[in-house]
């Protein structure tokens, strides 16, 4: 396992790990831990990509990247997931 396959790894952890946790309600899906572990795991799974590019895969984990920032965004500007 190389350096890239191991970010992979760890990024789909931390994606894996933040939905199971907001499944099981130990995570807000609007708070910023889960947040961060969204945008954490698909940062990293998009740098194991450079290895062996993909470009759905690249897509998607860009994709989930944004909304996770998006999220951050507007928690950091102390709005609610509505705009409250």
């Amino acid at each position: 396992m190389d350096l890239y396959d191991l970010a992979g790894l760890i990024g789909a952890l931390l994606i894996l790990g933040g939905y199971a946790g907001v499944q099981l309600k130990r995570l807000d899906p609007h708070g910023a831990p889960g947040l961060l572990m969204n945008l954490v795991g698909a940062s990293l799974v998009m740098a194991s990509l450079i290895a062996r590019f993909n470009l759905g895969a690249f897509l998607l984990e860009a994709a989930w990247a944004l909304i996770a920032l998006f999220g951050l965004i507007r928690l950091m500007a102390g709005r609610g997931p509505r705009g409250d």
